[in-house]
């Protein structure tokens, strides 16, 4: 695949690690920023009942702004940047599972179809916990309760500060489920995101930037369906994914399957781009000194 396209793949060994994780850490965070708000409006949509709020990613997205400013769409935002913790173990577990894989195997496909899926599983381990947290805050709004929990002052529009907010929902999560509240959806998320990261790997080195948004967007469609059963896992604290799905597929046919999919697609469209041409640069940049001119993208 190298040779066909004339590219070295830059590897691990390569790179100045120093450089890798602080320039990765700015990278990630200016993706978040920019995704976030329909990370929450997807997460609000897959949860609702029907239409019962929004009618879709733009009519939420307006409903939101109205109701509470910019602010209401990065409710939750705090917590999920601890997701940098995840996503840097991610890049590491990633880089250092092709690295090994490459002692049996040359093939890039099978290096990139392996440390993509051992890298979510280690990533997911950290991010669910955060996850569910930070789902909750998502959830928190003006008028109807959506989620299982809801914190103090939310009902008469009175805030409170954000890390007493987030203090609030870690204390009602312990007092419903234990610690193991904290890793509601563990499985779903696995099975939701391990394929996801497995297949688009190896479409990222093969297909580069041209077609990374369409990669994108096709594993948004195929996995769709099991993230809205996870995020219902997690917020509404269900105990069990087969149960989840059946309750859905009563409830709303399975058109339900697809809740949140626009905002899933608008988010990790954008966010792919920057990933496939900040990621080689970000990787350019933290080249160690003396490769800096024999290695190109």
């Amino acid at each position: 695949m190298e040779d066909k396209r004339n590219i070295q793949i830059i590897e691990w060994e390569h790179l100045d690690k120093k450089k890798f994780y602080v320039f990765g850490v700015a990278m990630t965070m200016m993706i978040r920023v920019s995704v976030y708000p329909f990370t929450l409006i997807r997460t609000r949509l897959q949860v609702q009942k029907g239409k019962s709020l929004y009618h879709g990613t733009f009519d939420a997205f307006i409903k939101i702004l109205r109701a509470d400013g910019i602010t209401g769409l990065y409710r939750g935002f705090l917590v999920n940047t601890f997701t940098l913790i995840s996503g840097q173990c991610y890049v590491t577990t990633y880089e250092l599972t092709r690295k090994f894989v490459a002692d049996y195997s040359q093939s890039n496909t099978v290096k990139s179809l392996v440390a993509g899926g051992s890298a979510s599983l280690v990533a997911q381990s950290i991010t669910v916990p955060i996850d569910v947290v930070s789902q909750h805050l998502m959830m928190q709004r003006k008028g109807e309760k959506m989620g299982r929990f809801q914190v103090r002052g939310n009902l008469e529009g009175q805030g409170i500060v954000a890390f007493g907010q987030t203090k609030d929902i870690i204390k009602q999560i312990l007092r419903a489920d234990g610690l193991r509240g904290f890793y509601r959806g563990y499985v779903a998320s696995l099975l939701t995101y391990i394929p996801n990261s497995a297949v688009w790997w190896p479409f990222y080195h093969f297909y580069a930037a041209i077609s990374g948004p369409l990669a994108a967007a096709t594993a948004s469609i195929l996995t769709n369906p099991m993230d809205v059963i996870r995020t219902r896992v997690q917020v509404e604290g269900k105990n069990s994914i087969i149960l989840t799905f059946r309750q859905l597929m009563a409830e709303e046919g399975p058109w339900g399957l697809m809740k949140g999919l626009s905002a899933r697609i608008i988010s990790a469209t954008p966010s792919t781009i920057v990933i496939v041409v900040g990621y080689e640069s970000l990787k350019k940049l933290s080249l160690r000194p003396e490769l800096v001119d024999s290695r190109h993208w």
